[in-house]
């Protein structure tokens, strides 16, 4: 039986407060007396994640597929469902009608004769192969969709939430979410080999040279290597790098103290500002890269210089323009082992996304600094009682920064052992 076709209901974040006409018109054609009104509450709920592009963007995936179930195929509203609906819910996203996938990201609207409309093309569900199975010529296929236990474990995380905001509305009287016991239940056991999602040594090293040989072949390729060399001597995530209309990432984010010892301020999750220790060599790899863009080799206080601007245009590189950028190195850095004879190291750098440059580089440091000083360089936010009560010494925390090398081996051990 076919079902009926969902359209996308919540924009961008950029646009989440102008809505369309088109998504009105499809709430009211649905015949559910309380649709606009729910709508009408997620969309405030989602406001409330505008900090963080990465979860309004989950978020919003998760209540939009919700809301399309309870109004297409439950014909309810979000006050009727109840725990027995959401059991139903987690069979149905298991197993999703093919109409309602894709197997493209494209957007959710489009703009015509100045008009923003839903994308006929757009899906709740988008199945996807991964960069290994791409490789080797396979392409999507809508019968092997299948949801991950990570995001199995997202969907009870942000319904649960959404349902609690609903509640605090009075809008709600019960949390369904909550009146469902062994959550677990839900999530597989696997026993395949979990990916350790850090590179290797030797995956590094390959990755680190072939941005080293970019450059090389191509001087443009001087904001490549400085661009890797940033995600793994400062361990940072892909936001703190990218330039956004809310977070921009700037040079005037690397400043000395009046200690003369330099920093990278950046926003990290919740808001939160934090100082990076700077190493020499990263320190050196900037002077080198500002050479290069025709700048002094060092910044000025608050200068306003996209981080990694683009190539045309005054702005700096977003997060899509990043992913690409590493990708394009990990593509050669694979190339490479393959060539090699090493084909597993390949393989497995082929799974690899951006993140992992960040746990590649706070695994590396552990070897040899302090764990509050990694703690409090990379922003996490340790739950042992005790460390709230460490207060790090900020030269002691900058001294043991400047032992990171790109290229981590036996003279750099040398280096620590001597210092």
């Amino acid at each position: 039986m076919n079902q009926p076709l969902p359209q996308p209901l919540f924009d961008t974040l950029d646009n989440i407060h102008d809505i369309p006409e088109c998504v009105t018109t499809y709430i009211t054609s649905l015949n559910i007396p309380a649709a606009l009104k729910e709508f009408e509450l997620c969309v405030e709920f989602l406001k409330s994640y505008a900090n963080s592009r990465d979860t309004f963007t989950s978020y919003r995936r998760e209540v939009e597929r919700l809301l399309h179930w309870v109004w297409l195929i439950g014909k309810k509203s979000l006050k009727e469902t109840t725990r027995n609906d959401i059991r139903d819910y987690l069979a149905f996203i298991n197993a999703p009608p093919k109409q309602w996938m894709g197997t493209k990201i494209v957007n959710r609207f489009i703009v015509q004769n100045d008009q923003r409309l839903s994308n006929p093309d757009w899906r709740p569900f988008v199945v996807k192969v991964s960069k290994i199975a791409k490789r080797h010529g396979k392409e999507p296929n809508k019968s092997h969709y299948q949801l991950s236990n990570k995001s199995i474990e997202a969907i009870f995380a942000v319904l649960s939430s959404m349902f609690t905001y609903l509640q605090q509305e009075e809008y709600l009287e019960i949390n369904p979410i909550t009146l469902i016991r062994q959550k677990k239940g839900y999530i597989q056991r696997q026993q395949t080999r979990k990916v350790t999602r850090k590179l290797s040594k030797l995956q590094w090293m390959y990755v680190i040279t072939t941005a080293e040989e970019m450059t090389k072949e191509d001087q443009q390729h001087e904001r490549t290597l400085f661009l890797m060399s940033a995600f793994y001597l400062l361990g940072l995530r892909i936001s703190e790098l990218a330039y956004s209309s809310d977070r921009m990432a700037t040079m005037g984010n690397f400043a000395p103290d009046k200690r003369g010892l330099w920093w990278y301020t950046t926003i990290g999750k919740g808001n939160k500002i934090r100082d990076v220790a700077v190493p020499d060599e990263l320190l050196e790899a900037l002077k080198r890269y500002r050479t290069h863009l025709g700048l002094p080799p060092l910044p000025h206080r608050e200068e306003s210089t996209p981080l990694f601007p683009k190539l045309k245009g005054k702005q700096g590189l977003g997060t899509r323009q990043i992913r690409n950028i590493v990708q394009s190195v990990f593509d050669r850095a694979i190339d490479k082992l393959f060539a090699v004879g090493k084909n597993d190291e390949a393989e497995d750098l082929a799974t690899a996304t951006v993140h992992w440059l960040r746990h590649t580089a706070i695994s590396s440091e552990v070897e040899y600094r302090p764990r509050e000083h990694i703690r409090d360089d990379v922003g996490h936010e340790n739950p042992a009682t005790m460390d709230k009560y460490i207060d790090t010494d900020r030269v002691a925390r900058h001294q043991s920064a400047q032992a990171k090398r790109l290229k981590p081996g036996v003279d750099a051990q040398k280096d620590r052992e001597s210092a």
